[in-house]
């Protein structure tokens, strides 16, 4: 691999995790206008958002390890492959199967891109920028699932063929991101042609165990605060404080994957080790802010919890990864990717089911304050873990 092709390489790569995950979060603000198409309560939006994680935490168990075997490039062809399927599926959509199928497959391309994508990004980077690239690799992951929000939001609002348009642009950004990704260099030496599928589970090697407990299960936590903003913010904006443009609920949502991606770039000056539970303290400040919100009914306090929460899980998820990477052998760090991702995307989707099936008693205000409190717990317990035992790692 020549130096010009690793110059290239790692951005370029950045730039294929990105709009691969922007693809995933584009139906956020169009979960109401499918509402009224269609017809479904407010536990349908986070059954049709928690198959999306279902199906990532699949792929991620199957074939977490994939591409330590055969190569970073095939794997992030197929998820391309399984992005373009979606947004077409979204394009053909007439009810809930095509619904169910689209949010499916998305979720497909996310859990293949989540460890191969972080691992290319942070191999295609030349000596002494590893650093730079971690950044680059959780920049583009939690960038890419914010702008996609953003996008649609925006395209939905203001200009014509509002459940169709952003799929239609994402189809092409996919085009392009396959061709970028079929010109990267491979990083993964001799692999192999298409070997079968060795499903890991969640394992991970035993000398990363210590790290990966505290690591993931702040992950865990700041995953179920964007799961929250990305299934559930939207449809709150609009019954509970009348925000009824879907630009600025998808601006909402894009604010709090923006605050998380400034948090991550403050990683570094923190320090990973001391990052994770400072992160884990401004995710507790951020999850008070968005009960207040609720309480209130306040567009402001919620803005302020995204923006608050969203740092805090920047800042913990960057440290959590830098850590779980790390200390994770090369022959085994895309299954172990995997495997954080693993516990992560886990925290994206159960506890915003059960606030969908509370809301149904509760109500969407009281659903969200046990939400609040509950993930404010563990966010909790988790930087005081770390703070008291720092994991060790990079």
């Amino acid at each position: 691999m020549t130096d010009g092709a690793v110059r290239l390489g790692y951005p370029a790569a950045a730039a294929v995790f990105a709009i691969g995950m922007a693809g995933t979060t584009l139906p956020t603000p169009l979960y109401a206008l499918y509402q009224q198409q269609i017809g479904f309560s407010e536990l349908m939006v986070t059954v049709v958002f928690a198959v999306y994680a279902v199906a990532v935490i699949t792929a991620l168990l199957v074939a977490g390890n994939y591409s330590d075997a055969v190569g970073r490039k095939p794997v992030l062809l197929a998820a391309m492959g399984f992005s373009a399927a979606s947004a077409c599926c979204f394009l053909l959509e007439s009810g809930l199967p095509l619904l169910f199928a689209g949010r499916l497959l998305s979720g497909f391309a996310a859990g293949l891109l989540s460890g191969a994508a972080t691992a290319a990004v942070i191999e295609l980077a030349g000596p002494g920028k590893k650093a730079r690239a971690g950044f680059a690799a959780t920049a583009a992951n939690m960038g890419g699932l914010g702008c996609g929000p953003l996008l649609s939001g925006l395209l939905a609002q203001y200009a014509p063929w509002p459940l169709m348009l952003a799929f239609w642009v994402h189809l092409g950004l996919v085009a392009v991101a396959s061709v970028i990704t079929w010109l990267l260099p491979e990083t993964v030496e001799n692999p192999e042609r298409w070997p079968p599928l060795t499903p890991q589970g969640v394992s991970v090697p035993p000398e990363v165990k210590g790290v990966f407990v505290p690591s993931s299960v702040a992950a865990f936590a700041g995953f179920a605060l964007l799961g929250l903003f990305t299934a559930v913010a939207p449809t709150f904006a609009a019954t509970t404080l009348g925000v009824h443009n879907l630009a600025v609920s998808g601006a909402v949502v894009f604010s709090v994957f923006l605050a998380s991606t400034i948090g991550q770039s403050l990683t570094q000056k923190v320090g990973a080790r001391r990052a994770l539970p400072v992160g884990c303290g401004v995710l507790v400040v951020g999850l008070m802010l968005v009960a207040s919100s609720l309480i209130t009914q306040s567009l402001a306090l919620l803005v302020l919890g995204a923006l608050f929460g969203g740092t805090g899980q920047g800042l913990a998820f960057r440290a959590a990864l830098s850590l779980v990477g790390g200390a994770a052998p090369a022959l085994h760090r895309g299954g172990t990717i995997s495997a954080f991702f693993v516990v992560a995307y886990t925290g994206i989707s159960l506890p915003v089911v059960g606030v969908g099936a509370m809301a149904m008693w509760l109500g969407l205000r009281g659903a969200g304050l046990v939400f609040a409190g509950c993930v404010m717990v563990v966010a909790a317990c988790a930087g005081t873990y770390a703070a008291l035992r720092p994991p060790t790692g990079q």
